[in-house]
């Protein structure tokens, strides 16, 4: 075993890391601190009073530094009888034995701080990671070359195991006359299956909803930092501008806009720079990203779904995007992973049967009947007519354009309706539904962790149901739904689901039916 007992320690920028890291988390406290009280004191006191906030932010800069360096002093990690082991902590003392049968897979960022250095930090994910958002194990900031040595420690005890395993059957097998004497077991070569080009990555990058995450985290850091907000002195000074006119103000109103529209364009685009995937002999390698360079590693035996998106704004360029399902692991702490974030609608079944040869990716056949149609618009009447008729009320005659949203409510129900359809593989279920994009999830049997099947009052006489298949995703649930198909199609994909399993109560009603 490559240097058994000698033990390793993460590179010195790891101080600096640790320190960045507890102030970005530390950063709320800090802006209260700063500007609920003000940089300077009232101007007559000593000058320690007068620079109190100074000599805090000083000393906790300091105290966070020496916090740092004592983490990055105390860290080691070694190999040993087949382990992954960290030992931290000063009083203290932490130490964490990860068995590398467990190690699922292995993350890696080049953050701005580590590209410099030729560093990487590396996550270890283990079956265990998908319970929380923390890895099993972090090493911060280590060279490329010990990134390598991880990674063969992992591989050479991974093959010891199978060796242990299949010596008898091989020995069998060699006799036997199957392998030829002199077979050696080649090293997994990794085969590229998807690159996104700077054209595609440039349409993702205007098509995304990145403006909707902007805009949302201001309105949280202004419910956070209400107080501190001069909301009197911005409505003046709004007020004033108004005077201006219509146009000027649609003018600065469009330049803000497009502002915001155009950081987070930037933000797509560097967090998705040179998209590449690429498939190993167990798993799909996925790296991206500029100013910081990820790479993760998803093990093909811990995907449950895989689901193509085809967003309606893209559709019209032939765009769609695939994502899939993982059981924990993956390129963030999101519960799905972007295997492919745009790519040719056509293109899409040819790249799936690359990396899921066994997977069926025809069009699901079964369609609804139009004995569920009305379903689809119906509920929406039940809280828009209220609406429509209180601003008939209180605004007419304008309020009569509201009017115009009951076409629109049947026209999408229409829409939902004809692009619901399911089909039945063998072991795969494909479920299509749609909100405003289109889904379609593949799921085997074995992956899907629930069936549930509802039905209400109105369900029962029309003879529909709604069929909703659940499978892992990260800490959470995917959940696949086909609403208001016929009731017969509902149990067949039922006892489909229920084949070779220990029988259970079917329920038919509007609770959840699980194994």
């Amino acid at each position: 075993m490559m240097s058994e007992h000698k033990r390793y320690k993460l590179h010195w920028i790891t101080a600096i890391l640790e320190m960045v890291k507890t102030l970005k988390e530390a950063i709320l406290p800090l802006v209260v601190l700063l500007f609920a009280n003000g940089w300077r004191g009232s101007g007559n006191a000593p000058w320690y009073v007068e620079y109190w906030t100074f000599i805090v932010f000083g000393v906790l800069i300091i105290f966070l530094l020496i916090s740092g360096i004592i983490k990055w002093v105390r860290f080691v990690y070694w190999f040993e009888d087949d382990e992954l082991r960290i030992e931290s902590g000063l009083f203290v003392k932490k130490k964490r034995y990860i068995p590398f049968d467990r190690i699922q897979s292995l993350d890696y960022t080049e953050g701005i701080f580590h590209r410099p250095f030729g560093l990487v930090k590396v996550k270890v994910e283990t079956a265990g990671s998908s319970s929380s958002k923390q890895a099993e194990g972090e090493l911060t900031a280590i060279s490329k070359e010990a990134a390598k040595r991880v990674e063969i420690e992992l591989a050479e005890a991974k093959k010891r195991k199978r060796n242990n395993v299949v010596i008898d059957e091989e020995e069998h097998m060699l006799e036997e006359g199957f392998i030829p004497q002199g077979h050696h077991e080649e090293t997994p070569i990794l085969t590229n299956i998807f690159t996104m080009t700077n054209k595609d990555l440039l349409i993702l990058a205007t098509t995304s909803g990145g403006i909707g995450v902007i805009l949302s985290g201001v309105a949280i850091f202004a419910s956070q930092f209400g107080d501190l907000i001069p909301y009197e002195w911005m409505y003046e000074e709004i007020s004033a501008f108004i005077k201006f006119g219509v146009l000027i103000v649609a003018i600065a109103v469009f330049f803000g806009v497009l502002g915001v529209w155009l950081l987070s364009v930037a933000m797509t685009f560097l967090s998705n720079f040179n998209f590449n995937v690429t498939l190993g002999e167990e798993d799909i390698v996925i790296t991206r990203g500029l100013l910081e360079k990820k790479r993760a590693t998803v093990p093909l035996k811990r995907i449950q779904s895989i689901v193509v998106v085809e967003n309606p704004l893209r559709k019209l360029f032939g765009y769609a995007s695939v994502t899939i399902h993982s059981a924990g692991g993956g390129i963030s702490d999101s519960s799905k992973i972007n295997l492919f974030p745009l790519v040719k609608r056509k293109m899409v079944e040819r790249y799936l049967l690359e990396v899921f040869p066994d997977m069926h990716v025809d069009e699901p056949a079964n369609k609804l009947t139009v004995r569920g149609k009305p379903f689809y618009y119906r509920i929406d009447f039940l809280w828009m007519v209220p609406v429509i008729g209180a601003l008939i009320y209180f605004f007419f005659p304008y309020g009569l354009f509201s009017l115009a949203i009951i076409p629109v409510i049947m026209a999408l129900g229409m829409w939902q309706h004809r692009s619901a359809a399911f089909d039945i593989s063998g072991n795969q279920l494909t479920m299509r539904f749609r909100g405003i994009s289109l889904q379609t999830a593949y799921m085997m049997r074995k992956r899907i962790q629930s069936m549930e099947m509802k039905q209400s009052y109105f369900h029962r006489r029309k003879g529909v149901a709604t069929i909703v298949a659940s499978v892992k995703s990260g800490m959470g649930t995917y959940h696949a739904t086909v609403q208001h198909m016929e009731v017969e199609k509902a149990e067949e994909i039922f006892d489909w689901y229920e084949k070779d399993r220990v029988p259970s109560a079917k329920q038919v009603t509007g609770n959840p039916v699980t194994e």
